[in-house]
């Protein structure tokens, strides 16, 4: 949901560095030697194209990028809070680009974001596509102790959104809402159910925005469950 003077904080691009080692009691995933998390604010205004922004930069194309991941954007909001919770453990301040987001936000509601809904953000239309799932290059890049699974239970892991109609974005465009799906499937539900609640399986195959991996997934959930109940009743 976007409020009255929702706006552009920030526009980031990546500053390419050496991937940080993983974190002791991290589960270490296959990385990239380098990565584009440390994002950084530009003063220009950037074309936002289907697959990104211009001038930016995705190391790890397996895990990050494509059409339905083309965009990261973050409410300063939820970055203000994060720097309350961790103040003691962070070695440096979080600001605009510090979750690694290509779109700093503020006055946008992003984790109850309807998927599938769009935005008007500058020159560019996007659509909520999928929330944030954390990975160990985060968790290393910030060198916060568990900070995976306290990302995930916070709900505020931001959205990857979709370009729909391409378009310039500069620091202090406006961020309207142009429409909502009925189906009302958040983008924190969704985290839920992909991070644990399998129950929710029904409400992600009635919101057809989401990725067709999400539909997948959704589907041998509900495959499973069936296939459980039948060996019950026997």
């Amino acid at each position: 949901m976007a409020a009255v003077n929702s706006r552009v904080v920030a526009v980031n691009l990546a500053h390419v560095i050496d991937t940080p080692p993983v974190r002791p009691g991290t589960r270490p995933n296959k990385k990239p030697a380098r990565t584009g998390i440390d994002k950084r604010p530009v003063s220009q205004p950037v074309m936002v194209r289907r697959l990104g922004l211009a001038g930016d930069t995705i190391c790890d194309t397996r895990n990050h990028g494509g059409l339905d991941q083309a965009v990261y954007a973050y409410a300063s909001e939820d970055t203000e809070w994060w720097q309350q919770q961790l103040a003691g453990e962070l070695s440096f301040e979080l600001g605009p680009g510090s979750l690694g987001e290509n779109l700093t936000l503020r006055g946008v509601d992003v984790t109850n974001a309807v998927i599938g809904e769009r935005w008007r953000v500058g020159g560019a239309i996007l659509q909520v596509a999928a929330p944030r799932i954390p990975c160990s290059t985060f968790a290393s890049y910030w060198n916060v102790d568990r900070l995976v699974r306290r990302f995930t239970q916070s709900g505020r892991v931001g959205a990857y959104l979709r370009v729909l109609t391409e378009g310039e974005v500069a620091a202090g465009d406006e961020v309207a809402v142009l429409d909502r799906p009925a189906h009302g499937l958040t983008l924190v539900q969704t985290l839920r159910a992909l991070t644990g609640d399998r129950s929710l399986a029904p409400r992600l195959l009635a919101a057809p925005e989401l990725p067709e991996d999400v539909h997948r997934s959704a589907r041998k959930w509900l495959a499973a469950a069936e296939r459980s109940a039948a060996a019950e009743s026997r």
